[in-house]
């Protein structure tokens, strides 16, 4: 008896198994069949978005930064769509999910910070890949612009990352976004210095090196007298990629020319731009 009682249960647990599998796989396979032309579909889109913008000329940064809004966009619309066709309430669904973004958005308010950073330098474009900057402290050469963070690559071959929200609020210097890059070099000489034969030597040398651009012209000048030497400026351009060589060039060739000279060079003094 007990048996026939059990064989009759799973019979009808079976009979309710079938009957739901019968009225539930139509929409099982629209939601799969939904979810494997959505994913076709959004490459698709996102393909043809980013052809369109390179064909633009769109800043490549901002490129990838859109397509990615795009993709993820799309993406949760075909979430949400999916589970729609599983009988799922999307309402209750969206509702849950914004509630849940609030949470983290409220969890991680640095974060945002620096999103919101990271979309102001896309838009407004105080830098872009290769420039050389300086800001937080530290300079290099952008070799990556990311949403939350900034990459960049010291001369030594270091790798820093900045966070864009510190970034976009703080002084940036951008060494790379005018062709052209001056050198100050200041110099001190003996009180018994002949100037005009000096500035004579250091002007040779600007004529010997055609990295050392003519215009803006170069230039040598007196710029202070102090207690105890004669401090002399000079003020050179040339472009940005010759630039930590010039700085060299001039300091080695005017230690070399004026010791020839017999004028006596005092403690040297640089003040430059970072290399």
């Amino acid at each position: 008896m007990e048996l026939k009682n059990e064989i009759s249960t799973f019979e009808s647990y079976k009979d309710s198994f079938i009957k739901l599998l019968l009225d539930y796989s139509p929409k099982l396979l629209a939601a799969i069949l939904l979810l494997i032309v959505g994913i076709w579909a959004i490459r698709i889109i996102v393909k043809v978005a980013r052809k369109i913008m390179f064909k633009r000329e769109i800043e490549p940064t901002l490129v990838e930064f859109l397509t990615d809004i795009i993709f993820w966009g799309l993406r949760v619309v075909l979430f949400i769509a999916v589970i729609s066709k599983l009988g799922v309430e999307s309402s209750s669904f969206v509702a849950i999910l914004g509630a849940a973004g609030l949470a983290v958005g409220l969890s991680l308010q640095g974060s945002l910070s620096n999103f919101a950073g990271g979309m102001l330098i896309i838009l407004f474009k105080p830098f872009k890949l290769g420039d050389v900057i300086e800001a937080q402290g530290v300079s290099g050469e952008v070799v990556d612009i990311q949403i939350f963070v900034t990459q960049l690559v010291t001369p030594n071959n270091q790798m820093i990352f900045v966070p864009n929200g510190a970034l976009s609020n703080g002084t940036i210097i951008n060494y790379s976004k005018l062709h052209n890059r001056r050198t100050d070099l200041n110099i001190s000489l003996s009180y018994t210095t002949d100037i005009k034969k000096a500035k004579d030597i250091i002007e040779t040398i600007f004529q010997s090196e055609p990295k050392i651009l003519t215009e803006p012209k170069p230039t040598v000048i007196v710029k202070e007298l102090t207690d105890q030497a004669i401090k002399i400026g000079i003020r050179a351009w040339s472009k940005n990629e010759d630039f930590p060589y010039v700085c060299s060039y001039i300091l080695e060739s005017a230690k070399a020319d004026l010791d020839k000279a017999g004028i006596e060079i005092k403690p040297v003094i640089v003040e430059t731009n970072k290399l």
